[in-house]
């Protein structure tokens, strides 16, 4: 079991999402999902490296800042530019994204021996890059603990037949998985996020998190155990982001060995506080942990997990 000190290394894309909302001007935020998650995991204080690409130009200069910023560690092999994503947000602060992105990571060591390996996105998908992120996991497997979050782009997953494949071959690797309801519902379209995740516990990973949105989000391992948690209700200003602080919630309760349905209350707090505020903004522990004192989402295990949207 992983330390509550020990560090976590994160594979995958770092973005430069220009939010456009309206008739208000553009605004530039870092982003990208793994690096999201490195940052959060950075800002509740567990140490975190991020193994990606990053340009040098000003967006690299712009997401290296703010990653280091948090203590996260940047092992970043050099490409022409820095990808980035026009982010269109709705009158509900829900996000589109348009990607300008290629995923190109070289065969990489480790110099370093891993305690946890955190990876997803379009860094898990992505040829060539993906080949890379593939072989040093499988290499790695067993030594350290993998998780992952598919974060579903359809504009970038290709023939969905293929997507599933891939998708369900990181599941075999993992032994944590998060989803999002909408990440099921294009991977499997007509499939209840429920019935899913039984089947993703039967291919490997000891626990399965699907988050539902404004209805909270369930969780169940590959023993029988389940929980299941409301979400805050807050005021959205978007939801960039939200995920990501889900996943590096989980991510730090679970690595403190905290029960499945403590893990799953943070996780939604922290995704209800990246909500309230622009851009992907997680929670510093700080903030966090006076949110859980001032009146956290219930979490329980037993019964049935909420229902689908």
């Amino acid at each position: 079991m992983t330390s509550p000190a020990a560090p976590v290394l994160v594979i995958g894309e770092c973005v430069a999402d220009i939010v456009r909302s309206g008739d208000t001007p553009d605004r530039v935020h870092p982003g990208g999902s793994p690096a999201n998650v490195a940052y959060g995991l950075a800002r509740l204080g567990r140490p975190a490296t991020l193994l990606t690409e990053l340009g040098p130009d000003a967006n690299g200069r712009l997401i290296r800042r703010h990653l280091e910023s948090a203590g996260v560690r940047v092992w970043a092999a050099e490409v022409s530019r820095t990808p980035s994503a026009v982010v269109e947000l709705d009158g509900q602060g829900r996000a589109r994204y348009t990607f300008d992105i290629r995923w190109t990571l070289p065969p990489t060591e480790l110099a370093e021996a891993p305690a946890a390996i955190h990876l997803g996105s379009i860094g898990a998908v992505t040829e060539p890059g993906a080949a890379s992120v593939l072989a040093l996991v499988e290499r790695w497997r067993g030594r350290a603990r993998i998780s992952y979050d598919p974060n579903v782009r359809p504009a970038l997953m290709g023939d969905r037949a293929e997507a599933v494949r891939r998708v369900e071959r990181w599941v075999e690797l993992s032994d944590l998985v998060k989803a999002s309801d909408e990440d099921l519902a294009w991977l499997y379209p007509g499939e209840r996020p429920e019935a899913v995740a039984e089947r993703w516990l039967a291919l490997g990973p000891a626990v399965v998190a699907v988050t539902l949105g404004a209805e909270g989000a369930f969780a169940r391992t590959a023993g029988g155990g389940h929980a299941e948690a409301a979400a805050l209700p807050v005021p959205v200003a978007d939801t960039v982001g939200a995920g990501d602080s889900f996943m590096a919630a989980f991510l730090h309760a679970r690595a403190a060995d905290a029960d499945l349905a403590v893990c799953l209350t943070h996780a939604v707090t922290a995704a209800a506080l990246t909500v309230a505020r622009p851009g992907a903004n997680p929670p510093s522990a700080a903030e966090l942990a006076a949110a859980l004192g001032g009146g956290a989402p219930a979490a329980s295990s037993g019964g049935a997990p909420p229902a689908s949207r």
